[in-house]
Order: C-alpha cells, then sequence, then structure tokens
C-alpha cells in the first residue's frame, strides 16, 4: 500500500492515493481519462454510473481494472431478454433434506456489480436492480437482505442497438450519479493499445512490459475514506452553491427559473433554449452536482470548488436526467449540446 509521512495532511495524502490510482489504471487501460476520472469520482462520492459506448471500448476492462485495485469482491451480470430478477437478486431454495427453504444469493451480492447491456433486460429485472442501487438492500421472498457496503453498479448499454431492448425509465436513470460517454480512442492511443494486445512472445523486446500486467490494490477502505474526508474538507462558497443550483433549476422550463424577469434578448434565448427540453432534472442533480464539483476541485489539487469544477461536472451529471423534445431530435442536438448552451446563459458568478 502507499507509505504516508505523518506531516501529511489529508490533501497530500488524497492526491498520493490517486495519483497511485491512475498509475494502476494505466497498466491496462489507454486513454479514456474522461471515464476513468469518472469511475474515482462515483466511487468517492457513493454513486452509480451509466457507461455508453459502442462495443470494443474497454467498458468492462475498465471497470474490473478498478475493482482489481480497490480489492472490492466484483461480479459480472450479463443482461438478456430473458433474465429474470431472482437470476439477480437471488432465491429460495426448497431443501428436501431439512424441510426448509434455503436463501441461495445472487450476484447482486458483490460489492462491484457491472450491469452489462442493461438495456436489454426487461422491467421487473431493472425495478429489482433499482431497489438495489436506491436501498441498498434486496428483497427474498419476505425478508429484506442488506448488500455490503460499499455497494458500487456501473451499467453499460450500446447506443447504436435498439432491437430487442428496454429504455431505461427516467425513475431508473435518476439513480445513476454519472452518465460517462465513452469515445473512440486517438490515433495514437489506439496504437498504444495495439501494442497491449501483443502477446509478450512476439513483441519486440525495446517495447518492454506485459500484454497482462497483474495490478496492485491502492485503495481500500481507509484510502477510499481518505479520499471522501478529503472530498469533504474542500470547500464551497454560497455563491458556487447558488450557482451550481441555478444550473440545474435551469433546466427545467416550467420551474421557477422560466418565469424571472428577464430583457428582451435574454427572454429570448431561454425560450429558444426550452423549446428543445421536454423535462429538467430533479433535486437529485443538485446533490450529485454538488458532491461531483467538490471532488473534481480534489482532482485538480484544489482545496476549493471555482466554477469551471461546476461546469465540467455538469455534463455527466445532467446528460441523462434531462428529457429532449421532439424538436431537438429533429435539429440534431443531443443534451450534451443542450447542456452546453444553457451553461452559456446562467450568469457566473
Amino acid at each position: 500500500m502507499i507509505a504516508f509521512s505523518p506531516t501529511d495532511n489529508v490533501q497530500d495524502r488524497a492526491a498520493g492515493i490517486l495519483e497511485a490510482c491512475k498509475t494502476e489504471l494505466a497498466k491496462r487501460i489507454v486513454g479514456q481519462e474522461e471515464m476513468l476520472e469518472g469511475l474515482l469520482m462515483a466511487l468517492i462520492a457513493g454513486g452509480h454510473i451509466l457507461l455508453e459506448g459502442v462495443p470494443g471500448l474497454a467498458k468492462t476492462l475498465a471497470v474490473k481494472s478498478l475493482a482489481a485495485i480497490t480489492g472490492l469482491s466484483f461480479k459480472r451480470i450479463q443482461f438478456t431478454p430473458d433474465l429474470l430478477p431472482a437470476d439477480l437478486t437471488g432465491t429460495l431454495v426448497w431443501e428436501q433434506a431439512s424441510g426448509t427453504f434455503s436463501v441461495r444469493r445472487g450476484p447482486v451480492f458483490a460489492q462491484v456489480i457491472l450491469a452489462d447491456e442493461i438495456n436489454r433486460a426487461p422491467a421487473k429485472v431493472q425495478s429489482a436492480l433499482l431497489e438495489a442501487m436506491e436501498e441498498q438492500q434486496v428483497t427474498i421472498g419476505e425478508t429484506t437482505y442488506p448488500l455490503p457496503d460499499p455497494f458500487f453498479v456501473l451499467a453499460t448499454q450500446n447506443p447504436i442497438e435498439h432491437e430487442g431492448t428496454y429504455s431505461l425509465p427516467e425513475a431508473e436513470l435518476d439513480r445513476f450519479l454519472l452518465k460517462l460517454l465513452i469515445r473512440y480512442p486517438s490515433v495514437e492511443e489506439e496504437i498504444r493499445i495495439l501494442h497491449l494486445a501483443v502477446p509478450p512472445k512476439t513483441r519486440p523486446a525495446q517495447d518492454g512490459g506485459t500484454a497482462v500486467q497483474t495490478l496492485h490494490p491502492v485503495l481500500d477502505a481507509p484510502a477510499l475514506e481518505t479520499l471522501r474526508t478529503a472530498a469533504d474538507a474542500v470547500f464551497m462558497d454560497e455563491q458556487i452553491a447558488a450557482y451550481l443550483v441555478a444550473v440545474v433549476a435551469a433546466s427545467r422550463p416550467l420551474g421557477s427559473s422560466a418565469k424571472a424577469p428577464r430583457s428582451a434578448g435574454a427572454k429570448a434565448a431561454w425560450e429558444g433554449l426550452y423549446r428543445y427540453i421536454a423535462f429538467g432534472a430533479s433535486p437529485r442533480a443538485s446533490i450529485a452536482l454538488y458532491r461531483c464539483s467538490r471532488i473534481r476541485a480534489l482532482f485538480a489539487g484544489r482545496s476549493f470548488v471555482s466554477p469551471e469544477d461546476v461546469k465540467a461536472a455538469a455534463l455527466p451529471v445532467l446528460r441523462h436526467r434531462i428529457v429532449l423534445s421532439y424538436e431537438a431530435e429533429a435539429d440534431g442536438l443531443d443534451p450534451d449540446a443542450v447542456i452546453s448552451r444553457l451553461l452559456t446563459l446562467v450568469p457566473v458568478p
């Protein structure tokens, strides 16, 4: 594990832990800094993540690597249309010898859950996972069982396949702290990926390294608690907090922000934006943005939150919580484009 000097404060310890995490993850994951930062951010905040990207972009590998550096128990669940809630949570099994039912716990009783292609599961399975995500418990028969702590769900979905899929309802999407979009690597990063994929026996000697490197646990329970303590110590000014709430409130066309007095030009700009928003984000988004803004400041090595931290965290926090109108789809706008336009309209303190 990481050794610290007795004189190191919590911020220095947190910086050392984060650097060790990035170093370990870089052994297997090339690039994808936004995804890796989002994974660590959600782990510190105690939230769940929705990963969206086409196959082959290392989503599963990243989740497995995160579990490896934390030393937490890990289970991968492949969601399919014929999956049953009992396949996820577990079921009661009749024991002939004793004449009683015993509980056979499902894979959801792990600390890190990879819900692969979650949108392929029917509504009953999604509702079972919803209880686990929100309440950190599952009900089998008439008994409720607590899930391990920490409990971390990372769900993936493929944005280009719609046959045999079930759209996640807004109530379930709102339970995810972040939605991360996994993008294609750059040319230089893809060349490095090719080098990592070459078997060790055929790789040039000057390249060094191995195809699959063993990751060391650097984010155990005490280290995670250090990061959370450091994040809680990050200062947020009241003006920044008001700006944060204004950003979330501005996503609601029917909210009080839409009725605020504005000049003719500003009113026209807001009306043009609200053409593209059917429903805005809930107060749960404000809580998520508050947590993630402080953690983002921690990642930057600062002890205070700036407006740029709020802006940077707004995209992954809000993109799955805003429901766009048909006009947005007709004009080719995605949630990120709408949120970026919203951020330009909300005054920065």
